[in-house]
């Protein structure tokens, strides 16, 4: 197997992993997959990877020593052997084409130390990029979180990581950021915080509070505040807010300091049937407080069962659940973020009927 000399380049700025231009869409959706840590991120075709350009950008995007948010080893290892052993099997001659010294240098780089087991890796923290797709501007936008991959943390809870409800009431606001701009937004089981994050970064809301039940995902939202250039900044705060309970003020005498909400918003917070009482009595006493507020649920139908207990506490505390046509797209159509297309995810609007 020969390998091939790439030519050098030079850099005059730190390189940016979401500097995604290419001329080829093949190489842009497949790095943005990979920045993802997708478990099966769609590689090019033979034709494509063979050609010394196109690997020489997949290292820069992927691999390069000065990247803001390299790969986990276990991850990089992983798509590093497969997309060699894809460049190997398309290169038809080897005197016109070869493997990247680039790509071959760090996959012997990561097999020369020790990586954690999948067990241990999965509960490792690492970063994880999601691409905008639906944004106008800027075209490379990202929301990069710090995300442990696995579905419980060790502490139990389930918000160290983005489930696929985030991302599509994410995609939803980027297709209608008129819901969001220059409003006040309180976001309940923010998680990562990956919404919060979109509506404050990205769509122009005018303030938002990143709630969540859980001490332990409240305690590391600063993290990915700080990664997304949000700290220290009046557009989002982080909130503990348990559902169910009395909303009373901390600092303050009244619950946000008796400033009302524009819009309540929520994601995959419909999974466990038995706290959906309490997440429905939350939204009557955020009703109180703000007559007008505008309530968006996204919510994974794992369980028709569980769903259809969600709308019948609805129904019975006075609540009128509007479908929103905005259905998951066919994964091949998906250019970013990526997520399961397989389980129906539902933008519904409460109102008090």
């Amino acid at each position: 197997m020969k390998q091939r000399q790439m030519s050098s380049w030079t850099r005059t700025r730190p390189y940016s992993p979401f500097n995604m231009s290419s001329q080829n869409p093949q190489v842009t959706r497949f790095c943005w997959q990979c920045l993802q840590l997708d478990a099966a991120p769609e590689y090019p075709d033979g034709e494509v990877l063979c050609l010394d350009a196109v690997q020489e950008e997949i290292y820069k995007k992927l691999f390069g020593h000065d990247i803001a948010f390299p790969l986990p080893p276990r991850y990089g290892l992983k798509v590093l052997k497969e997309l060699t052993s894809r460049i190997e099997r398309s290169i038809v001659d080897w005197e016109e084409h070869g493997i990247s010294d680039n790509l071959m240098t760090t996959m012997s780089e990561l097999l020369s130390v020790p990586l954690p087991s999948e067990v241990v890796a999965a509960q490792q923290k690492c970063h994880v990029a999601y691409h905008l797709s639906l944004l106008q501007e800027p075209s490379d936008a990202a929301v990069v979180l710090l995300e442990s991959r696995s579905i419980i943390s060790g502490s139990g809870t389930t918000g160290l990581r983005t489930w696929e409800a985030a991302l599509h009431m994410g995609q939803y606001l980027c297709a209608n950021p008129t819901l969001v701009k220059g409003k006040r937004l309180l976001e309940l089981g923010t998680g990562t915080g990956y919404v919060a994050i979109l509506c404050a970064k990205y769509l122009g809301a005018e303030h938002v509070i990143a709630s969540d039940g859980s001490e332990d995902v409240v305690n590391n939202l600063p993290d990915n505040l700080f990664i997304n250039g949000l700290q220290g900044t009046d557009r989002v705060s982080v909130s503990e807010l348990r559902w169910g309970h009395a909303l009373l003020g901390t600092e303050e005498e009244e619950w946000n300091g008796g400033r009302e909400v524009d819009v309540v918003l929520g994601a995959d917070i419909t999974y466990d049937a038995s706290v959906i009482p309490a997440l429905v009595a939350t939204l009557q006493n955020l009703v109180a407080i703000s007559p007008g507020v505008v309530i968006l649920i996204a919510a994974t139908e794992r369980n028709r069962a569980t769903f259809e207990s969600f709308l019948e506490v609805c129904q019975k505390r006075g609540f009128h659940v509007h479908y929103e046509l905005f259905p998951v797209l066919p994964r091949p159509e998906q250019r970013g973020p990526f997520y399961n297309d397989a389980t129906p995810i539902h933008i519904c609007q409460l109102t008090v009927a």
